[in-house]
């Protein structure tokens, strides 16, 4: 393999959304390292290694223990066969966009909430995020943006969406809670990080959220108060993602283990220097989860 076809840790890390750390973690517990080795090189990762680690972070994410995770991804990739997480989704998500779509249009509060919980229910919280409810949201924001209309039609839906979302069951009580997630101060764009606590409950991960517009003061006082292992703050907006919120955080003396900004407002070459940026929900599933190993 050439050189450019070989990755470094960091690289991957990168990739895949995770702390370097973490990758050296899972090296070490569940053998899932860099398998290039060229003598007086550090080892490197090869894009089967890689897709032996993607694999591993979506069985983590439905659900499945670490080292499970790793020896089933291992077999899968080994065997030759397509590193996807088990089982397909189920029901036609074009169609379910179409018909969330006409329902919302209709103002039908009844059928936009049934249709939300279906996807949920047959696609689960990720699936259903990402394939169907972030693109009628997406729509509804550009249509909005162009002729500034369906305003109505965007606060229905998102109405319904954290009503399904809310109703997701929790881990039981008692469960030790170790990620914290808000918005950043005055962002008020929050079903992102609702989707995100619905998802980790799934996976009987807790999450403590503070939903939408959560001043800085607040957020360190949480952080001190609870003293989380994973943190996420999400900014849709650049006038909302200040990088002293994520400083802030940092220079904590409990600061987290991660540190994660979500979202498109972040501008990342201002960011201090340790925060992750996770480009999906699957990513800041893993990201934050990552802290808790």
């Amino acid at each position: 393999m050439s050189p450019a076809a070989a990755y470094s840790a960091g690289a991957v890390a990168r990739r895949l959304g995770v702390a370097v750390t973490t990758l050296r973690t899972w090296h070490q517990r569940y053998g899932m390292g860099p398998s290039l080795h060229e003598p007086g090189h550090h080892r490197r990762y090869t894009e089967q290694d890689i897709q032996r680690l993607e694999l591993m972070q979506r069985l983590i994410v439905e659900g499945v223990a670490p080292g499970d995770a790793a020896r089933w991804a291992r077999k899968r990739t080994l065997a030759g066969g397509a590193a996807t997480a088990g089982g397909e989704a189920t029901g036609d998500t074009a169609a379910a966009v179409r018909g969330l779509s006409r329902a919302a249009l209709r103002l039908d509060g009844s059928a936009v909430r049934q249709r939300i919980a279906d996807a949920v229910r047959e696609l689960g919280v990720v699936a259903a995020w990402d394939g169907v409810l972030r693109p009628v949201l997406v729509a509804l924001g550009e249509r909005y943006a162009a002729t500034g209309a369906l305003v109505e039609v965007e606060h229905l839906i998102s109405g319904c969406v954290s009503a399904v979302f809310g109703a997701v069951p929790r881990p039981p009580a008692g469960t030790p809670v170790r990620i914290l997630l808000a918005c950043a101060d005055e962002e008020q764009h929050s079903l992102p990080i609702e989707a995100l606590a619905a998802a980790l409950a799934a996976a009987g991960v807790p999450a403590r959220s503070l939903g939408a517009r959560v001043p800085s003061e607040a957020l360190l006082a949480t952080v001190r108060r609870t003293g989380p292992a994973g943190v996420l703050v999400w900014s849709h907006h650049r006038s909302t993602a200040a990088p002293a919120q994520l400083e802030a955080v940092l220079a904590e003396r409990a600061r987290p283990v991660v540190l994660a900004a979500g979202g498109p407002g972040w501008d990342r070459p201002s960011a201090p220097s340790g925060v992750i940026f996770p480009d999906s929900l699957t990513e800041a599933m893993v990201t934050l989860t990552s802290a808790l190993t």
